[in-house]
């Protein structure tokens, strides 16, 4: 074998080690992910412009909103929104968007 083949066989699991290693890929913050579906109408991280500005907004506010939205009879987009998320993933979408000050644009 030459060195070549045997230095690629040993540096694939060295780098696959090193890519799983904790902090070697930051995870978004809790909810980032989740709340990038609002970005689309409420701006980037809720900062508006568009519709109304939601970043800024107290977590429980933003929650029973969300909550209120995927529970009632269906009256526009946010309630089909709303209803594709857990509970749990709404807590975390109103937690994002409230530690976002508003009008941060």
């Amino acid at each position: 074998m030459s060195v070549k083949v045997i230095s690629s066989k040993l540096l694939l699991p060295c780098a696959v080690a090193l890519a799983a290693m904790p902090g070697a890929q930051a995870a978004p913050p809790a909810g980032q992910l989740l709340a990038a579906q609002c970005a689309q109408c409420h701006g980037t991280n809720g900062n508006g412009p568009g519709f109304d500005e939601v970043a800024g907004k107290s977590a429980s506010e933003l929650r029973k909103d969300l909550l209120e939205m995927k529970r009632r009879p269906v009256e526009n987009i946010m309630d089909r929104q709303a209803r594709g998320y857990t509970d749990s993933q709404i807590q975390l979408i109103a937690d994002y968007l409230a530690a976002h000050s508003g009008g941060d644009h």
